[in-house]
């Protein structure tokens, strides 16, 4: 290399079967143009210190942002609304056909559990492909709200819809955090004897809290790019998880009865920090006779369908609003 480093791989096994490894991963050709040059982008290392404060301003100020830009691609009118005390952002299709003006969609966004990096990202395109509307949950955060609170949230809307909405024409779906949320409310309306939704989403996510999965060990937030932590033990998101035990089959999906689940689509990518959480829960749908569907995209970071010009992002969002909407009013 030009900058006098050494190419070369290498590997080192300890007997308890720890790698340590260098590896020379070039820039796949079988992507779209625009996400090798996102591949290529270069991040530091070092470890980045950024309060709560300043996370969910500079999370919010890019989701207005890139909510513009998604409509401008995807266009919809995006109100906001109260649903069971729990506030809520309603995304609409310009116009919605007559047989579908009796379904909805809910998304649970992503954002780590403490702050928004989806609500109008992750339902913008949902919206104006599937001509569906979409209410984006804005469930409680943590620190300040941890598990169960976001749960609570986003059951409460659910159950306000059913007064509305048969459960054969309601869907909900999400990423990373909101991923996982779909997951555990699921399980959740089960508990209850609640019916279920006629089908999920589930975007890069994980169901199991008492595991780290070895993708989290090989990627950052970006994939090879930008600073990662090496994982501590099992511990994962004490911040949402607090005293709960990781094991609770409505916190960590993977430990509880998933027969009977609504069919289930699981989008991942190559290069995600959840692949490994996405495909152990989806062999878990299996294992449980559920429709679950996985697709995997290429070499991309995680939830890369938040960058709407990507062609890679615009297959992703139509895989997800031709799934959703397929199972919606069977």
């Amino acid at each position: 290399m030009s900058d006098g480093r050494e190419m070369r791989d290498s590997s080192t096994i300890l007997p308890d079967g720890t790698a340590y490894v260098t590896r020379i991963v070039p820039v796949p050709k079988n992507i779209s143009p625009e996400a090798q040059h996102m591949l290529a982008r270069v991040e530091s290392d070092a470890p980045t210190h950024q309060s709560l404060e300043e996370r969910r301003k500079g999370t919010d100020t890019w989701q207005a942002g890139v909510g513009e830009v998604s409509k401008k691609i995807y266009p919809v009118n995006v109100g906001a609304d109260s649903i069971a005390g729990v506030p809520v952002r309603v995304i609409t299709p310009l116009t919605i056909a007559p047989e579908k003006s009796d379904r909805v969609l809910i998304n649970l966004h992503g954002g780590g559990f403490n702050s928004d990096s989806g609500s109008l990202s992750e339902t913008i395109p949902i919206a104006n492909l599937s001509g569906i509307k979409v209410i984006a949950v804005l469930y409680r955060l943590a620190p300040e709200h941890p598990f169960p609170a976001g749960l609570d949230d986003a059951v409460a809307v659910y159950k306000e819809l059913l007064k509305t909405y048969k459960p054969s024409h309601i869907g909900i779906y999400g990423t990373s955090a909101g991923a996982i949320l779909t997951s555990e409310v699921t399980v959740k309306l089960k508990q209850l004897g609640l019916p279920l939704p006629a089908v999920t989403g589930i975007f890069s996510g994980l169901g199991d809290f008492s595991q780290v999965g070895d993708s989290s060990a090989l990627f950052a937030l970006n994939g090879f790019s930008g600073h990662l932590d090496p994982p501590k033990g099992d511990e994962l998101d004490a911040e949402y998880t607090t005293s709960s035990n990781p094991k609770d089959p409505v916190l960590s999906p993977i430990y509880a009865d998933l027969t009977g689940f609504p069919p289930t689509l699981f989008v991942t990518s190559g290069r995600d920090l959840l692949l490994s959480g996405t495909t152990v829960l989806h062999r878990a749908y299996l294992r449980a006779g559920v429709d679950a569907h996985l697709v995997v995209f290429e070499a991309l970071p995680h939830a890369f369908w938040n960058t709407p010009h990507l062609p890679e992002s615009k297959e992703a969002h139509q895989i997800m609003a031709g799934f959703l909407e397929k199972h919606l009013g069977k």
